[in-house]
């Protein structure tokens, strides 16, 4: 859940002076940093490396892997040239982890002594990173049409 209320804050507090496609992309940012952080640090890697589902459980490797692509993706995100590869490569990556968390949450893998996220929330968590991925940087914004003009 915490990594769900960085992103809320960062994207409010962002949305004082930026519009709501920046914002909620620099709350992206923000919440992948925070996630990225948790995977390379060595007091939770142990746990999220419980996570990996077979035959690459325990596997602290892909814990780091995947936290430093998490990291590189976020700080991609702020840079227009790199934005739009840098969304698409951290929507793979989000589905890409997503089986780790349905092995956390069906084999009752701990993390820092608590359960893992429950399904019934981590999906629409995935759902809603991968659609703010796609919206705040991958969508084209719609103009409205001149008065007067013809759609086609």
């Amino acid at each position: 859940m915490a990594p769900l209320l960085v992103q809320l804050l960062t994207t409010l507090l962002a949305r004082i002076r930026l519009s709501w496609r920046d914002a909620a992309r620099v709350g992206m940012v923000a919440l992948l940093l925070f996630t990225a952080a948790a995977r390379l640090s060595p007091a939770i890697v142990r746990d999220l490396a419980a996570m990996v589902p077979p035959p690459f459980t325990g596997n602290v490797g892909l814990v780091y892997l995947t936290g430093i692509l998490e990291a590189l993706g976020a700080i991609g995100l702020l840079i227009p040239r790199f934005r739009r590869p840098a969304a698409w490569c951290l929507i793979v990556l989000l589905i890409a982890l997503f089986p780790a968390n349905v092995y956390a949450a069906l084999e009752g893998v701990q993390l820092r002594g608590s359960a893992a996220t429950p399904l019934w929330l981590r999906t629409p968590l995935q759902i809603l990173w991968i659609a703010t991925l796609w919206w705040s940087t991958l969508a084209r914004e719609r103009r409205p049409a001149a008065v007067g003009s013809i759609e086609r």
